[in-house]
């Protein structure tokens, strides 16, 4: 029987997932489709029930239902549990919805496409402390990066993802901007501050070491202000495809055991955002 995937959100007509799945689909002789759904906050627990009852065989899950989403689900996996969100939802054999999260690993895996292994001991200050960072810092501290400072508007937030990290720091973005000299990776992980539709600065980076390592999970544009002004500072890029490459690899690994390949992926998606 064909299998069938989703994407939900709200907006999701951006989502460049479905063209992502259903190339690898195409690629790997995989018989199955992958579609985006509009699904408003008002609709999530409904929506839900009826991906279940017309036999979906796993979705995604996108802004802002990556943590409505939990009630509606028969089971979670640690990560997602520790997490508090949930982007990837997968049939198991036995029948059950069962929500997983794949952002952190995602981005980790696009941080060390660029980076070796050495640099886990490095100072890492990541920008920001909703859902995204959350999952970023998991990720970040299961994979050995253990020496991580959160920066937030309003502190309460990144204390409360440190606290239960149990390592690391949390300050505010201006205490960020004047000790940026204190880190080697940077993890911008806001929507950029969309501000009347123009992506801005979280903060002035005029104090941004050289020779530092500068990512942001914002894929469209791929060149961020916050890149474009690390970049001037001679830092070292990586922008937000590959995790979001990554994250979709990992979650059509969950839905059919085995990856599919990322390097034409990447190559293709640049090639349309430029």
């Amino acid at each position: 029987m064909k299998k069938w995937f989703a994407v939900i959100g709200d907006p999701i007509k951006h989502s460049k997932s479905p063209d992502m799945h259903n190339a690898w689909y195409k690629e790997m002789n995989v018989d199955a489709t992958y579609i985006p759904v509009h699904v408003t906050s008002n609709n999530l627990e409904q929506a839900v029930a009826s991906l279940k009852c017309l036999g979906a065989s796993g979705w995604n899950v996108t802004i802002p239902h990556k943590q409505a989403i939990i009630p509606f689900l028969d089971e979670l996996d640690e990560q997602a549990e520790k997490m508090g969100a949930v982007n990837t939802v997968v049939l198991t054999a036995e029948g059950k919805y069962k929500g997983y999260n794949t952002d952190g690993a995602g981005f980790v895996r696009s941080l060390e496409d660029v980076i070796s292994a050495g640099h886990k001991h490095k100072a890492v200050l990541l920008i920001g402390a909703g859902g995204a960072a959350r999952g970023i810092a998991f990720a970040l501290v299961a994979a050995g990066y253990n020496n991580i400072t959160i920066a937030n508007r309003t502190v309460n937030n990144a204390e409360a993802i440190i606290q239960e990290l149990r390592t690391g720091n949390a300050i505010s973005l201006e205490q960020a901007e004047q000790s940026l000299n204190d880190y080697e990776i940077f993890v911008q992980t806001t929507p950029a501050g969309l501000v009347n539709g123009s992506l801005q600065l979280p903060f002035s980076l005029e104090k941004f070491p050289e020779g530092a390592i500068a990512a942001d999970i914002v894929y469209n544009p791929l060149m961020t202000p916050f890149l474009l002004a690390a970049e001037e500072k001679g830092a070292t890029i990586i922008n937000g495809l590959g995790m979001f490459v990554h994250q979709g690899a990992i979650a059509y690994n969950y839905w059919l055991g085995h990856y599919p390949k990322t390097n034409s992926t990447m190559a293709d998606l640049t090639a349309q955002l430029r």
